[in-house]
């Protein structure tokens, strides 16, 4: 499957101006036949603490979308908050070529550091959709640093996703992660962060497709860029075959710990 990392700079708290460079992107995705397009954390307004500034309802996102991957031919990744009661949920969705919607993530781990858990709601759930030939499995930022839902997600999904607006002083560990996580998971791990400045933060990018070996297979870059690839599950299926780490876990052991 061919797919690509939309990796933007965001505009601080301007939806409209978002979409429209949602927009130009899957343009360019089209040109180069892109069967999967994926965004960041917080597409249309960045990473936000003021829930008021958040649509109460996700019926026009989700519309707009729709005709996108009607009009594109292509499934997008993307992710927004919205407004819900008194608190906001962070949310990563997956729609259809044909226009539906695949699944709904709601971050597991609100970054508490930012108090998102004071202003945004916890999800609770593990999900995979299948696009073309592949599951897949979205996560969101800070869950990157939780191994436990990667080895639950890798279970029934060839494809993971980290959507995220990650600031530049942390790359390093963006980085080691991802990488982490490929290796632990004998999966592909694909890094969506954003670039550009908002709200005295700076995004350095670095978005990345990562193999199960933990090889990075892009170049890393800083600046607004459509980075594409084409993924494919025999790798996988070889290492996996050869080389299976999940048939030695000890969840029952580890079960007792928790």
């Amino acid at each position: 499957m061919i797919i690509g990392l939309a990796q933007i700079n965001v505009f601080w708290e301007d939806m409209n101006k978002n979409m429209n460079k949602v927009e130009e992107f899957i343009k360019r995705a089209m040109e180069r036949k892109v069967q999967l397009i994926l965004f960041p954390e917080m597409t249309l307004t960045g990473f936000i603490m003021d829930i008021d500034k958040l649509l109460d309802s996700e019926d026009i996102i989700i519309k707009w979308l729709r005709n996108l991957a009607i009009n594109s031919n292509i499934n997008i990744g993307i992710g927004f908050a919205i407004k819900d009661n008194k608190k906001g949920k962070n949310k990563y969705v997956f729609i259809s070529k044909e226009g539906n919607v695949l699944l709904e993530y709601i971050k597991i781990h609100p970054f508490s550091y930012a108090r998102e858990d004071i202003n945004f709601y916890k999800g609770n759930t593990i999900s995979s959709c299948k696009i073309e030939e592949c599951n897949i499995a979205p996560f969101i930022c800070y869950d990157l640093r939780f191994p436990e839902i990667f080895q639950i997600a890798s279970k029934q999904s060839e494809i993971i996703t980290v959507a995220a607006n990650w600031p530049k002083s942390r790359e390093n560990h963006w980085l080691t992660l991802l990488k982490a996580r490929a290796i632990e998971n004998q999966c592909y791990i694909i890094g969506i962060n954003r670039v550009g400045q908002s709200d005295g933060l700076e995004y350095n990018g670095a978005s990345i497709f990562v193999d199960p070996n933990g090889d990075v297979l892009n170049e890393i870059m800083c600046k607004e860029e459509l980075i594409v690839r084409e993924l494919s599950l025999e790798k996988i299926n070889e290492i996996r075959n050869k080389f299976n780490i999940k048939d030695d876990r000890r969840e029952d052991i580890y079960k007792l710990y928790l």
